[in-house]
């Protein structure tokens, strides 16, 4: 039973709950520390069930070379499939590659394709990584985590508790059923019709990186951190 399991199970006594409030502190630290000197990143989500024979995996592995030939760094959760795929795209080109690798006991191990990687026990401590150093999100086919990831961005930019970033979903056929639900939140009042402008969809990765740097190019300066010295950083 993992630390995150015996936090979220209910109250304990409140020694432990002290510890467990610095155990949280000293990953997101750990995730600075890590994470300061990235440079600017862009973000691809999706699953970790995907096949390297599939086409999902490939149009990934063509976002992550694009991505890293803008000179952006691909930050994903790690893992395997889609994340693997948007990895080695950018190993392949040369570019930077970084990985914010879940701690779970199945699934999920690093991929072979990362310079940069960092072990999270957390999921929440893990999301922020993956937006705080993010100047957008490519979205693949996923499961529950990429749902989570996706929902809570885009929750985060309606409630205006972050800037507005571009948000690409690739795979209409995939994201069909779940876009006609969103227009049935639509009808019924629960979201309002400019929240649907918040991300893209297509079935093309040059239309979605399209989107993706022009809305950059307008809206952000892009800045790379500088490590000092007396602070022991490189």
């Amino acid at each position: 039973m993992d630390d995150e399991f015996k936090f979220l199970s209910g109250p304990t006594s409140r020694w432990k709950e002290f510890t467990s409030v610095l155990s949280i502190g000293a990953a997101f630290i750990k995730g600075f520390r890590h994470l300061h000197f990235v440079g600017p990143c862009i973000t691809v989500f999706g699953s970790a069930r995907t096949r390297e024979n599939q086409p999902y995996y490939q149009a990934a592995v063509q976002f992550g070379e694009q991505i890293a030939k803008k000179g952006f760094g691909v930050m994903t959760g790690g893992g395997p499939g889609i994340m693997e795929a948007a990895n080695r795209g950018a190993r392949n080109v040369g570019g930077k590659s970084i990985g914010v690798n879940i701690e779970l006991p199945m699934e999920q191990q690093p991929n072979p394709y990362l310079d940069i990687s960092i072990d999270i026990e957390q999921f929440y401590v893990r999301k922020v990584m993956l937006l705080k150093y993010s100047y957008a999100f490519i979205v693949l086919p996923g499961g529950f985590g990429t749902l989570d990831e996706l929902f809570e961005t885009i929750t985060l930019i309606q409630t205006k508790k972050t800037k507005r970033f571009p948000i690409v979903l690739y795979g209409k056929a995939y994201w069909e059923r779940m876009l006609g639900f969103i227009e049935v939140m639509e009808q019924e009042g629960t979201i309002s019709e400019a929240d649907k402008s918040l991300y893209l969809v297509t079935d093309s990765v040059e239309e979605g990186l399209d989107h993706v740097f022009d809305f950059i190019k307008t809206n952000f300066k892009t800045a790379v951190q500088k490590p000092k010295w007396i602070l022991g950083e490189r």
